[in-house]
């Protein structure tokens, strides 16, 4: 699975390959899916460029990806949206058209509550586990834990030489991760070697322009799209690299 993270807490301010309006993230949703992805993380934004976990802004946003792409779309919880953890309780029970997922960042505060009211409405779970947080030791401790959709495993180091060891590193905090299926992914400088991992060791992952600006090479890219079409190419080479040293 390469699932393509549409924008996250970008703003105008990181280039016009972020999309911000309802309207943009469903074009790039669809041409992202042409180029490969099978699943959706986006950020709803308000007007301004803010994130938001406003009912209103998420049934626009939803609503438009769904009627471009058919593939499943998850939102961010990520407590920058709505610090205070009783109105973002508040918010999610508000929602009237759900996602088919929602991230968690399990070292935020109220994160268990969070989790366990998506749950109650039926929606998918992706628990973030951060490098570089208690996460991987709350999350081991969650009664939730068994019943999350997957894993995102967040590398938060973006150092390109580093990277793939706090990668190795946050897996092996994670164990068996109540046995649920993990995403592998880095951000920024640590985005691509992290993703090649992720395909030498045969796990899920993501790519877009929440994660990273430029491509492979270097070159700042254009689009969800081109980050997506390159970020399969240097999956599989990360494949064919562990298929031969096997």
């Amino acid at each position: 699975m390469v699932q393509v993270c549409l924008n996250g807490p970008r703003t105008a301010a990181d280039g016009t390959a972020v999309p911000l309006t309802p309207e943009s993230m469903a074009e790039s949703a669809a041409d992202a899916v042409a180029a490969g992805a099978t699943d959706i993380h986006v950020h709803p934004k308000t007007p301004c460029g803010r994130d938001t976990l406003s009912p209103r802004v998420l049934t626009e946003t939803l609503s438009a990806i769904r009627s471009r792409v058919p593939v499943p779309v998850g939102v961010t919880t990520g407590a920058w949206a709505e610090p205070d953890t009783a109105a973002r309780l508040e918010r999610i029970r508000s929602w009237t058209v759900l996602p088919d997922h929602a991230s968690v960042n399990w070292h935020e505060p109220g994160a268990e509550e969070v989790a366990a009211l998506l749950l109650d409405l039926g929606v998918g779970v992706e628990a973030g586990i951060w490098s570089g947080t208690d996460g991987a030791e709350r999350f081991a401790a969650s009664p939730l834990g068994p019943k999350v959709l997957r894993v995102l495993a967040e590398v938060t180091d973006t150092d390109p030489a580093r990277a793939v060891v706090s990668a190795r590193g946050l897996l092996s905090d994670l164990g068996a991760a109540h046995g649920r299926p993990v995403l592998l992914h880095g951000e920024d400088g640590g985005a691509w070697p992290v993703l090649r991992l992720a395909g030498r060791l045969g796990l899920a992952t993501r790519v877009g322009v929440e994660d990273v600006l430029v491509l492979p090479d270097g070159r700042r890219a254009g689009s969800n799209a081109e980050l997506v079409a390159a970020g399969l190419v240097e999956y599989e080479a990360g494949r064919r690299g562990a298929r031969r040293r096997g």
